[in-house]
């Protein structure tokens, strides 16, 4: 294997960069996390795939990781600028249930999506909650040279900044287009960073503060964890493309400002002013019907996806197919084929999982491949072309199977589809609704092989039309040997 230097592609600048950590042999990242007042879509679990690809790199290139991934469960408002209600609000009115209460029932919805995809846990988690007294304080280091007070709360003044908006091209894109007017703020920009509950009003999550009894901003929470819990400048921002064009340049914006980097002198040409070395976005997960959307009702959420009898790594390997930064369009069709693609990896895979590993050294069969492997995730994170190195390292013949064991075990500490553990019988097409049982259509499976090697096609024939009716698809000759799915 070469030993490639790890590059990546900074949202910043738009260039792909080597990775130098600001620690040697450490790499510290932070995650934008959910707003926790719904189920996470299968779009929004994309960003955590990513996030998880690129950990799972890091690790495997021997650096010591610190990963945060935020549980935002106050402040995010229904609207990406300063606009609407607080989403965790108007779920608890909604639902009439306690505001903690939707909070911890949708964040345990959350991390159990993050087990089905065996996507690993952080170093921690970070509740937003947990850090009020933080926000406060880093809100009034910063209030007096670059925040003006409103009758509704407190807000940044982004002329006070250099650079703002860079991140997200806002002079040359329409990178702020979805910033709302509020009466009386200086630049259309300028975003809050406390929001005063309004007379009259109580909110089930408010605090006191120098700027009256309210509840934090969303921009402020991540750059108040960021420090934290990684220190200015950490290594590595990551989150989902949408978040590029508001609530990172606001965020940027506060740590420019908290680290001393007023107008004039610390703009954005020096990453490491904007709190993070290297932002890192995945793109958009396209579906075109619109059910991509929490407001369409039945939203595609993982758990619709087990419930038509697709097992979760399946959407893990549709997401591992395309780039990160590629959009990527979700049909029913494509994940078909994703499962049939992880279905044939599991296949050869079993055959090697009681064999001890050995070491691969140099074998003039794989160490061209593991070199094509090695180039290709240092590569910005190209896992299709990992799958590739994969599926072709699989395919080589006469090896030993240890040997070849420990090539999967290698590729798969990146790509996370945990293929040695993995068996084909968990990615049988199995729908929640199902009107018959696994051991149900084993028996007449059974029945049906014996009455064919008696060859009594009449009863077998008979047996499949059963099946049939009950949704069982009989798959005789199927070359992947699965022999039956429900349809």
């Amino acid at each position: 294997m070469t030993d490639a230097p790890l590059r990546l592609f900074n949202s910043l600048n738009r260039q792909v960069e080597p990775f130098v950590p600001v620690h040697p042999g450490e790499a510290r990242v932070y995650s934008c996390g959910p707003t926790v007042y719904n189920y996470p879509h299968i779009g929004n679990m994309r960003a955590y795939v990513f996030a998880d690809v690129l950990g799972r790199t890091l690790s495997w290139k021997g650096y010591d990781l610190t990963h945060i991934i935020n549980i935002t469960d106050v402040g995010h408002l229904t609207d990406d600028s300063d606009a609407g209600e607080d989403k965790l609000e108007k779920a608890a009115a909604q639902k009439s249930q306690s505001i903690w209460d939707i909070a911890k029932h949708y964040t345990e919805a959350f991390k159990a999506d993050v087990r089905a995809l065996n996507i690993r846990q952080p170093s921690q988690w970070s509740v937003a909650t947990d850090y009020i007294e933080p926000m406060i304080d880093f809100a009034k280091s910063i209030a007096d040279k670059h925040c003006y007070e409103l009758d509704s709360g407190l807000y940044f003044d982004v002329s006070t900044i250099a650079d703002y908006g860079r991140l997200a091209r806002a002079v040359t894109e329409e990178g702020e287009g979805r910033i709302d007017t509020v009466e009386g703020k200086r630049n259309a920009a300028d975003f809050a960073i406390w929001r005063k509950t309004p007379p009259g009003e109580t909110r089930q999550m408010e605090w006191d503060s120098p700027w009256g009894r309210g509840a934090p901003g969303w921009h402020l929470e991540c750059s108040v964890m960021g420090e934290k819990l990684l220190g200015f400048p950490f290594d590595i921002h990551t989150g989902g493309i949408d978040h590029r064009e508001i609530h990172h340049p606001n965020e940027i914006a506060q740590n420019q400002a908290f680290c001393g980097c007023a107008k004039g002198s610390g703009g954005l040409g020096e990453a490491t002013h904007s709190g993070a070395k290297i932002w890192m976005h995945n793109n958009f997960l396209v579906e075109r019907s619109g059910k991509m959307s929490k407001s369409s009702g039945e939203f595609l959420r993982l758990q619709l996806l087990i419930d038509k009898g697709y097992h979760p790594l399946a959407y893990r390997m549709m997401c591992l197919q395309a780039h990160y930064r590629s959009e990527l369009e979700f049909s029913w069709e494509g994940l078909g084929a994703a499962l049939t693609r992880l279905k044939r990896l599991v296949m050869a895979v079993e055959k090697l999982r009681d064999e001890p590993s050995q070491a691969v050294a140099e074998h003039p069969k794989f160490a061209p491949i593991l070199t094509r492997f090695e180039d290709a995730i240092a590569d910005d994170l190209n896992t299709p072309v990992v799958l590739t190195a994969l599926e072709d390292a699989l395919a080589v013949k006469k090896v030993d199977a240890g040997m070849k064991r420990a090539v999967v075990e290698e590729m798969d500490r990146v790509l996370g589809l945990d293929l040695l553990r993995l068996k084909r019988t968990d990615l049988r097409l199995r729908p929640k609704n199902a009107q018959i049982t696994e051991a149900e259509i084993e028996a007449d499976l059974l029945r049906r092989k014996e009455a064919r090697l008696a060859k009594d096609f009449a009863t077998s024939d008979a047996i499949r039309a059963s099946l049939s009716a009950k949704g069982v698809e009989v798959m005789d000759g199927d070359p992947l040997g699965w022999e039956w799915k429900l349809a």
